[in-house]
């Protein structure tokens, strides 16, 4: 894909996806969000891909937000579809059965926060920075922030950071919940792929379960929620990676899983 550059690791079971506009801080233009929408959707039916880590080009910017220069050019119009597709693009990225991680190696404003909460897991590096600054732009998050951010982290710190656009730093993004770890150091893509190959030591339908059964039961109440965790766990039965898992651990051995 023109607007990223795919390297895959672990023999395969883990890529890294690098938005490759470092001279424009990564920003999201249209060429970039529909790049990003074919890889997630090629991504889905990769038997051995089990995790993506996204990241930005260069140390500066994860990803800037929208591409104000590109965004001023549209009419009316053109930015209502951006953003239609931009929803569908971030939801699919939450549906797909792969494990997605954000390697937040700067600046994540606007759309870029956004990119970041869409995914499952999110790394800072210790001088990455993260904001919704859309109100000071006399506009609102418009890729998911206002509905993914309270679910998050809470009401009340979404409200805060939305109505004052304020920026948080690594630290405090990691106290609030915005964040699940800091890197230990400035490379945080080097400690987001240690977590994608912790995760795609999992077998790999129970890590499309797992995933599923948390995002699609957090709207559901409890009962409901729990039925279709019975479900999920229902689908790991059958699988030759179950009998491997309990194969392996009586032999004391690291399981092989494929995915069938």
């Amino acid at each position: 894909m023109a607007e990223f550059r795919v390297e895959s690791l672990s023999n395969g079971a883990v890529e890294v996806w690098t938005i490759d506009g470092e001279a424009k801080r990564n920003a999201i233009s249209r060429a970039m969000r529909a790049d990003l929408e074919a890889l997630v959707a090629g991504a889905a039916g990769r038997k051995a891909l089990r995790a993506v880590v996204i990241t930005g080009a260069g140390d500066k910017a994860f990803c800037a937000g929208a591409d104000l220069k590109e965004r001023q050019g549209m009419s009316e119009e053109e930015v209502r579809t951006f953003l239609q597709d931009l929803r569908r693009t971030l939801r699919a990225l939450e549906l797909s059965p792969k494990v997605f991680i954000a390697a937040i190696n700067g600046a994540a404003f606007g759309g870029g926060t956004e990119l970041a909460l869409a995914c499952d897991l999110r790394v800072a590096a210790p001088h990455a920075e993260l904001a919704l600054t859309e109100t000071r732009l006399a506009i609102i998050p418009g890729g998911g922030g206002t509905q993914r951010l309270p679910r998050l982290c809470g009401m009340a710190v979404a409200k805060d950071l939305i109505l004052t656009g304020r920026r948080v730093g690594a630290e405090e993004a990691l106290r609030l919940g915005l964040v699940n770890r800091v890197a230990p150091t400035a490379d945080a893509v080097a400690a987001a792929v240690a977590m994608a190959e912790e995760v795609a030591a999992g077998g790999p339908v129970a890590l499309s379960a797992a995933k599923a059964a948390i995002q699609e039961g957090l709207e559901l109440p409890l009962d409901e929620a729990l039925e279709l965790e019975y479900r999920k766990y229902q689908a790991t039965i059958p699988t030759k990676d179950r009998l491997e898992g309990l194969a392996a651990f009586r032999e004391k051995r690291k399981p092989v899983y494929t995915g069938e």
